[in-house]
C-alpha cells in the first residue's frame, strides 16, 4: 500500500506547509507515504507521469484557489487511467461545499473537511490496515458504492498537540520556508476565511522559540510566517522579534503580516535596531473608505493606521509591503483612486494593486446578490464587476496594477518617477492611468521586457508627454540615465548604450 500526499504550488520557490503537517501527523506510518510537491507550471504530462508511475494507492492533492482547475483535471485522468486508485482532496478550496463537489466530480472518493492533521492520522490508519470503516473518521466526506457520506466535523484541533513540520523533514534551501505559530485570526473581514473561525490558538512562546531557533541554525533565507495577524498579542510579537534579533545570524530573513493599529512604541525600537533585512514586514490597507470598511468589517480607524505605517516605513532596516484590495463593497473607481493616492504616497517598499476573490466559505460570497457581484465562475473567483465598479473600471485598474508592477515594485525608476508625478499630473495614480493608457495603445502588454526596454519605453512615453511640457524628455532621460546606474551593472549599461534608446 502506498499513499502520496501533493500538490501543485504556485512557484517553484513556494512550499506547502499543510502536507508537511500530514506527514508529520502521520509518521509512524511514513514508510507507506511519499511526499512529492509540483508546481502548476510543470508540464500536466509531467506531473500525471510522476504520479502514474509511482504505483500510489492513494493520491492526496491540497487544494487551493490556485491549483484547483489543474488539480480536478490531473485527477480525472489519473482515475480513468488507474481506476483503483483513490482521490482524496483537503484544503480551503473543497472544505466548503465538499457534497455538492463530490456530486459535480466523479473522480474523486474522499474530502477532510477543515484542519486535517488527525482526520489524515486516521484515514492512512484506516487505510493501511484495510479496516475501511471510514464512517467513524469526523471531518471525512467519501463516497461508497455510489453514495456520498457525510460524517460529523472533526473538533477544532489543538494547535499544540500538532507537530513541528519540520523535525523530520529538512527544508529546502532554495525555497521559502513557511511557518505558522498561531491558527485564527482575531479580526472578522468579510472576504476573508480566516474570519470563519472565531478563536486564536497560539503555541507556547518557548516551542516557538525553539522552532524558530532550527532555522536559524539551518540557516534558511527565509522564513514567512503565515500567522493572519502576526501582531495580534503586542506583547508575544515584541518578544519573538526580540528573541530573533538576539539570535540573528546575519543571514535569515524573517516575514510577517501585521495590523498597524495594533503597533506600540516597543516595536518600533525593536525595529529600528534590527539588521537590515532581518525583517519584512506585510500590511492589508484594503481601503482607504470608511463605508467600505465596516461592510467588510475592517479597522475603520485610517488615521492611525497611516500614522503608524509612516513610522514602520520610517524605519529603513524593515521592508515593507501595503495591500490595497480592488472591488471590495461601496468602493468605485473615484473611491478606489483616493484610496490608491492615500496608500501611494506612504512610499513602502512594496504596493500591491489586487483584485477582490470571492472565496467559498466567506461571508461577502454569501452576499453577492446583496451587492450584485459578477466574479468568475471557477478559482480563483475575481471579482469581474459589481453594483459600484463596472467591468470596464477593474479592466482599467489591471492596466494600472501593470504599470505599478514593472515600474513601481520592480525598483530602479525612483528618481524618474518621482518627477513625473510631480510634473506629468495631479496624483499618483493620474500618472499610472496615463502611463498605462500609453503602454496598451502602442501594444507593448502583448509582449514580455526586459529591465532595459522599461527605460526605452518611459523615455517614449516622456518624449510623448514632451509637446505638452517642452523639456519634459531631457530631464527624464537625465534620470532615467541616473535611474540606471542605480540599477543596471556596467556591462549592461554598455549594451544599451550601443542599441540606444528606440523600441526595436
Amino acid at each position: 500500500m502506498k499513499i502520496l500526499l501533493t500538490t501543485l504550488n504556485s512557484k517553484y520557490i513556494h512550499s506547502n506547509l499543510a502536507i508537511k503537517y500530514l506527514y508529520m501527523s502521520a509518521l509512524e506510518n511514513r514508510r507507506f507515504i511519499d511526499m512529492r510537491e509540483f508546481t502548476i507550471n510543470n508540464d500536466e504530462d509531467y506531473v500525471y507521469t510522476e504520479i502514474i508511475r509511482g504505483g500510489y494507492n492513494v493520491v492526496c492533492f491540497s487544494c487551493y484557489i490556485w491549483n484547483m482547475t489543474k488539480t480536478i483535471y490531473l485527477a480525472e485522468n489519473i482515475k480513468k487511467a488507474r481506476p483503483d486508485i483513490k482521490i482524496l482532496l483537503g484544503g480551503p478550496e473543497v472544505s466548503y461545499d465538499s457534497i455538492e463537489f463530490l456530486r459535480k466530480h466523479k473522480s474523486i472518493d474522499f474530502i477532510i473537511v477543515g484542519e486535517g492533521e488527525e482526520v489524515f492520522k486516521q484515514f492512512c490508519e484506516m487505510t493501511l490496515t484495510n479496516g475501511k470503516a471510514y464512517e467513524k473518521i469526523n471531518g471525512l466526506i467519501y463516497r461508497s458504492n455510489g453514495k456520498i457520506y457525510v460524517n460529523p466535523p472533526a473538533d477544532v484541533q489543538h494547535f499544540e498537540t500538532v507537530p513541528f513540520p519540520y523535525s523530520a523533514l529538512l527544508p529546502a534551501d532554495d525555497r521559502i520556508v513557511y511557518y505558522e505559530s498561531v491558527r485564527g485570526c482575531p479580526f472578522n473581514c468579510s472576504y476573508c476565511l480566516s474570519s470563519i473561525e472565531k478563536h486564536v490558538r497560539p503555541l507556547p512562546l518557548e516551542r516557538v522559540k525553539r522552532e524558530l531557533n532550527f532555522f536559524l541554525l539551518r540557516r534558511v533565507r527565509q522564513v514567512k510566517f503565515i500567522d493572519r495577524t502576526f501582531n495580534y498579542d503586542i506583547q508575544r510579537c515584541n518578544e519573538i522579534i526580540k528573541y530573533l534579533m538576539e539570535n540573528d545570524n546575519g543571514l535569515t530573513n524573517f516575514h510577517f503580516e501585521i495590523c498597524a493599529e495594533l503597533i506600540n512604541d516597543e516595536f518600533i525600537e525593536l525595529l529600528k535596531s534590527a539588521r537590515k533585512g532581518l525583517f519584512q514586514v506585510e500590511i492589508g490597507i484594503q481601503s482607504l473608505n470608511p463605508l467600505t470598511l465596516e461592510a467588510v468589517r475592517r479597522p475603520k480607524n485610517t488615521e492611525r493606521l497611516l500614522h503608524n505605517i509612516r513610522r514602520i516605513i520610517a524605519v529603513e532596516t524593515v521592508h515593507t509591503h501595503v495591500d490595497l484590495i480592488a472591488g471590495l463593497p461601496f468602493e468605485d473607481y473615484i473611491s478606489f483612486v483616493h484610496s490608491f493616492n492615500g496608500v501611494y504616497a506612504l512610499g513602502a517598499d512594496q504596493f500591491q494593486l489586487g483584485f477582490l476573490k470571492l472565496l467559498k466559505g466567506t461571508e461577502l460570497r454569501a452576499k453577492k446578490e446583496m451587492y450584485e457581484y459578477v466574479f468568475r465562475d471557477v478559482a480563483p473567483y475575481e471579482v469581474i464587476a459589481n453594483r459600484f465598479i463596472s467591468a470596464d473600471g477593474i479592466a482599467r485598474l489591471k492596466m494600472v496594477e501593470n504599470i505599478l508592477d514593472l515600474y513601481y515594485n520592480r525598483k530602479g525608476f525612483d528618481r524618474s518617477l518621482r518627477y513625473a508625478i510631480e510634473n506629468f499630473t495631479e496624483t499618483a495614480f493620474d500618472f499610472y492611468e496615463e502611463f498605462a493608457y500609453f503602454f496598451y495603445l502602442k501594444g507593448y502588454q502583448n509582449r514580455s521586457h526586459k529591465k532595459e526596454d522599461l527605460y526605452r519605453i518611459f523615455f517614449e512615453f516622456a518624449t510623448w508627454k514632451d509637446r505638452s511640457l517642452p523639456g519634459a524628455a531631457d530631464e527624464v532621460k537625465k534620470l532615467l540615465i541616473l535611474d540606471m546606474s542605480d540599477t543596471l551593472n556596467p556591462d549592461a549599461i554598455k549594451k544599451f548604450d550601443r542599441k540606444g534608446w528606440a523600441i526595436l
